[in-house]
């Protein structure tokens, strides 16, 4: 399969190490000054998207216009999900999105939705989350750790929003996001009462299972019919 990488960052060349492991080859290394459009794809077979918050909208937009399937790793566009699905739907095409990649994160994901549900009514612990992540990284919180807060709003009633700050009203669920030098990711949530506590964690050691994940994403959905798929999809958690 030849695959086009929409951004050739870290993720980009991660993913691009590992595309003969998988026998694809790459189409195109694209960026900002070599994206000129649909034709700069080089008629791939599927993009992978890994930008910036501000380019991922009209990145995706130009794939589904163009009979693209795209698999979309860049967090912070989400607030134009909706306008991104409709234009997926009019145009019968392809799109994968997900906060993180990696196989680790979403058994994580799975794991907290269950821990959350436990301790809905448990009152005298305080549930908070942590994020760690590169200095390079541009959106607080990631996207990740906002997954994982949503996560903990559906099963803790006592919960009503997230605020990537700590806070003193017991309805927020604080996110406290911190920028460390070569931190490929690290997310931890903690629930602490008085007596003791109790703390789930994942910890990334490298870029390689997020790379690896977005490569198998893109080929789940080579072969998936017309359709917005996410990593539960892809591992039928």
């Amino acid at each position: 399969m030849n695959i086009s990488l929409i951004g050739y960052g870290k993720m980009g060349k991660a993913i691009e190490a590992l595309l003969p492991n998988r026998n694809h080859t790459c189409a195109a290394k694209l960026t900002p000054e070599n994206l000129t459009g649909v034709e700069s794809l080089n008629n791939g077979d599927v993009a992978i998207e890994f930008t910036q918050p501000e380019a991922a909208f009209d990145n995706i937009k130009l794939c589904l216009e163009n009979n693209i399937p795209v698999v979309i790793g860049t967090t912070g566009w989400y607030d134009r999900f909706d306008e991104l699905k409709d234009i997926c739907e009019a145009n019968n095409g392809r799109m994968f999105h997900a906060t993180n990649f990696s196989v680790g994160v979403n058994l994580f994901f799975e794991l907290n939705k269950k821990l959350a549900a436990l301790m809905n009514n448990q009152m005298e612990y305080a549930v908070e989350i942590e994020e760690i992540h590169h200095t390079q990284k541009l959106d607080s919180p990631s996207g990740t750790a906002i997954t994982i807060a949503e996560g903990i709003l559906e099963n803790v009633a006592d919960k009503k929003r997230w605020k990537n700050e700590g806070s003193a009203n017991p309805e927020d669920l604080a996110i406290i996001s911190l920028r460390e030098p070569d931190v490929p990711g690290t997310h931890v949530v903690t629930y602490t009462s008085p007596i003791d506590e109790i703390e789930i964690k994942h910890t990334a050691f490298s870029r390689e299972g997020f790379a690896l994940g977005a490569i198998i994403a893109a080929e789940f959905l080579a072969k998936a019919k017309p359709g917005i798929y996410t990593m539960q999809d892809m591992l039928q958690l």
